[in-house]
Protein backbone atom coordinates (compact mmCIF):
# COMPACT_ATOMS: atom_id res chain seq x y z
CA UNK A 1 0.00 0.00 0.00
CA UNK A 2 0.96 3.21 -1.07
CA UNK A 3 1.75 5.78 1.53
CA UNK A 4 -0.53 9.24 2.15
CA UNK A 5 2.23 11.23 3.42
CA UNK A 6 3.69 13.45 1.64
CA UNK A 7 7.35 13.09 1.15
CA UNK A 8 9.63 16.61 1.31
CA UNK A 9 11.16 17.71 -1.46
CA UNK A 10 14.76 17.50 -1.23
CA UNK A 11 16.86 20.58 0.90
CA UNK A 12 18.55 22.71 -1.68
CA UNK A 13 21.95 22.36 -0.48
CA UNK A 14 23.42 25.86 1.42
CA UNK A 15 25.98 27.84 -1.15
CA UNK A 16 29.40 27.75 1.00
CA UNK A 17 30.44 31.08 0.07
CA UNK A 18 32.36 32.97 3.50
CA UNK A 19 33.53 35.75 1.20
CA UNK A 20 30.41 36.80 0.40
CA UNK A 21 29.77 39.83 2.70
CA UNK A 22 33.82 41.20 1.54
CA UNK A 23 32.80 41.11 -2.15
CA UNK A 24 29.51 42.93 -1.96
CA UNK A 25 31.88 45.76 0.14
CA UNK A 26 34.89 45.46 -3.09
CA UNK A 27 31.63 46.06 -5.20
CA UNK A 28 30.44 48.67 -3.66
CA UNK A 29 33.19 50.54 -4.03
CA UNK A 30 33.74 49.82 -7.23
CA UNK A 31 30.54 50.94 -8.27
CA UNK A 32 31.23 54.29 -6.37
CA UNK A 33 34.63 54.63 -8.25
CA UNK A 34 32.65 53.85 -11.78
CA UNK A 35 29.84 56.17 -10.89
CA UNK A 36 30.00 57.82 -8.00
CA UNK A 37 27.34 57.30 -4.63
CA UNK A 38 24.27 58.35 -6.70
CA UNK A 39 24.43 54.61 -8.86
CA UNK A 40 25.22 52.62 -5.68
CA UNK A 41 22.02 50.37 -5.49
CA UNK A 42 21.81 46.75 -4.40
CA UNK A 43 21.18 45.40 -7.19
CA UNK A 44 23.91 46.92 -9.24
CA UNK A 45 26.35 45.87 -6.36
CA UNK A 46 25.13 42.58 -6.21
CA UNK A 47 25.89 42.43 -10.38
CA UNK A 48 29.41 43.20 -10.06
CA UNK A 49 30.13 41.10 -7.07
CA UNK A 50 28.35 38.55 -8.98
CA UNK A 51 25.87 37.29 -6.30
CA UNK A 52 21.91 37.12 -5.39
CA UNK A 53 20.46 40.76 -5.21
CA UNK A 54 19.20 39.27 -1.84
CA UNK A 55 22.96 38.69 -0.52
CA UNK A 56 23.46 42.36 -0.25
CA UNK A 57 20.23 43.00 1.64
CA UNK A 58 21.00 40.05 3.47
CA UNK A 59 24.39 41.59 4.44
CA UNK A 60 23.37 45.07 4.56
CA UNK A 61 19.83 46.47 6.09
CA UNK A 62 20.55 49.43 4.18
CA UNK A 63 22.49 51.31 1.50
CA UNK A 64 23.81 53.65 3.95
CA UNK A 65 25.31 50.80 6.07
CA UNK A 66 26.64 49.62 2.92
CA UNK A 67 27.94 52.57 2.14
CA UNK A 68 29.12 53.46 5.94
CA UNK A 69 31.31 49.84 5.65
CA UNK A 70 32.84 50.40 2.26
CA UNK A 71 33.72 54.03 2.86
CA UNK A 72 35.20 52.60 6.48
CA UNK A 73 37.23 49.63 4.12
CA UNK A 74 38.25 52.54 1.62
CA UNK A 75 39.67 54.92 4.57
CA UNK A 76 41.40 51.71 6.72
CA UNK A 77 43.20 51.12 3.62
CA UNK A 78 44.67 54.70 3.06
CA UNK A 79 45.06 54.75 6.87
CA UNK A 80 47.47 51.98 7.17
CA UNK A 81 49.77 53.02 4.66
CA UNK A 82 50.07 56.50 6.23
CA UNK A 83 50.32 54.77 9.54
CA UNK A 84 53.28 52.72 8.22
CA UNK A 85 55.12 55.08 6.39
CA UNK A 86 54.79 57.70 9.57
CA UNK A 87 56.09 55.01 11.51
CA UNK A 88 59.48 54.22 9.01
CA UNK A 89 60.21 57.72 8.93
CA UNK A 90 63.11 58.62 11.40
CA UNK A 91 62.85 62.04 11.94
CA UNK A 92 61.10 64.83 11.05
CA UNK A 93 62.57 65.36 7.94
CA UNK A 94 61.71 61.92 6.77
CA UNK A 95 58.37 62.38 7.93
CA UNK A 96 57.74 65.54 5.61
CA UNK A 97 58.90 63.56 2.83
CA UNK A 98 56.43 60.67 4.03
CA UNK A 99 53.55 63.00 3.70
CA UNK A 100 54.99 64.31 0.02
CA UNK A 101 55.24 60.47 -1.35
CA UNK A 102 51.54 59.89 0.43
CA UNK A 103 49.59 62.91 -1.45
CA UNK A 104 51.70 62.96 -4.90
CA UNK A 105 51.58 58.77 -4.94
CA UNK A 106 49.12 57.04 -2.60
CA UNK A 107 46.36 59.61 -2.98
CA UNK A 108 46.83 61.24 -6.23
CA UNK A 109 48.31 58.09 -7.65
CA UNK A 110 46.77 56.27 -10.12
CA UNK A 111 43.55 54.29 -9.28
CA UNK A 112 39.78 55.08 -8.17
CA UNK A 113 41.72 56.79 -4.77
CA UNK A 114 41.19 59.67 -4.93
CA UNK A 115 37.73 59.71 -6.76
CA UNK A 116 36.77 56.82 -3.60
CA UNK A 117 37.99 60.12 -1.01
CA UNK A 118 36.10 62.86 -3.25
CA UNK A 119 33.04 60.87 -3.00
CA UNK A 120 33.33 60.06 0.74
CA UNK A 121 33.97 64.16 1.39
CA UNK A 122 31.24 64.64 -0.93
CA UNK A 123 28.85 62.14 1.02
CA UNK A 124 29.84 62.79 4.47
CA UNK A 125 28.90 66.30 4.04
CA UNK A 126 25.41 65.14 4.00
CA UNK A 127 25.44 61.83 6.14
CA UNK A 128 25.87 62.04 9.24
CA UNK A 129 27.04 58.13 9.64
CA UNK A 130 30.15 59.06 6.93
CA UNK A 131 30.88 61.94 8.84
CA UNK A 132 32.01 59.68 11.63
CA UNK A 133 34.11 57.68 9.26
CA UNK A 134 35.83 60.53 8.00
CA UNK A 135 36.27 61.64 11.85
CA UNK A 136 37.66 58.29 12.76
CA UNK A 137 39.87 58.72 9.66
CA UNK A 138 41.11 61.92 10.50
CA UNK A 139 41.78 61.04 14.01
CA UNK A 140 43.98 57.99 12.95
CA UNK A 141 46.22 60.77 10.57
CA UNK A 142 46.52 63.00 13.16
CA UNK A 143 47.91 60.60 15.13
CA UNK A 144 49.98 59.04 12.62
CA UNK A 145 51.38 62.72 12.22
CA UNK A 146 51.64 63.59 16.19
CA UNK A 147 54.82 60.60 16.02
CA UNK A 148 56.66 63.99 14.43
CA UNK A 149 54.59 66.64 15.17
CA UNK A 150 52.51 68.38 18.44
CA UNK A 151 49.00 67.58 18.57
CA UNK A 152 48.17 71.19 17.08
CA UNK A 153 50.61 71.14 13.94
CA UNK A 154 49.72 67.57 13.45
CA UNK A 155 45.56 68.31 13.40
CA UNK A 156 46.94 71.68 10.91
CA UNK A 157 48.86 69.26 8.69
CA UNK A 158 46.44 67.03 8.50
CA UNK A 159 43.76 69.48 7.01
CA UNK A 160 46.54 71.37 4.81
CA UNK A 161 47.07 67.72 3.74
CA UNK A 162 43.31 67.29 2.72
CA UNK A 163 43.43 70.66 1.01
CA UNK A 164 46.14 69.98 -1.32
CA UNK A 165 44.63 66.49 -2.21
CA UNK A 166 41.69 68.04 -3.28
CA UNK A 167 42.92 70.89 -4.53
CA UNK A 168 44.72 68.38 -6.54
CA UNK A 169 42.39 66.09 -7.48
CA UNK A 170 40.04 68.70 -9.14
CA UNK A 171 42.51 70.71 -10.59
CA UNK A 172 43.48 70.79 -14.80
CA UNK A 173 47.34 72.05 -13.22
CA UNK A 174 47.76 69.58 -10.13
CA UNK A 175 50.21 70.32 -7.90
CA UNK A 176 53.94 68.17 -8.24
CA UNK A 177 55.22 66.51 -5.94
CA UNK A 178 58.13 69.49 -5.51
CA UNK A 179 55.23 71.58 -4.83
CA UNK A 180 53.46 70.05 -2.69
CA UNK A 181 57.05 69.68 -0.84
CA UNK A 182 57.36 73.27 -0.74
CA UNK A 183 54.19 74.25 0.35
CA UNK A 184 54.43 71.61 3.58
CA UNK A 185 58.20 73.49 4.36
CA UNK A 186 56.80 76.58 3.87
CA UNK A 187 53.47 75.81 6.64
CA UNK A 188 55.99 73.92 8.83
CA UNK A 189 58.75 76.56 9.16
Amino acid sequence: MASTTPVPAPRRARRHDPDRRDRVIEAALAVIAEKGVAGVSHREVARVADVPLGSTTYHFASLDELLAEAFTRHADSIARVFEERMREAPDRDAAIESVVRHVSADLLGAGPDIVLSVELYVAAARTPALRAVTQAWMRRSRQALERHFDPTTARELDALIEGLVLHSALSTDPMTAEQIRAALRRFLR
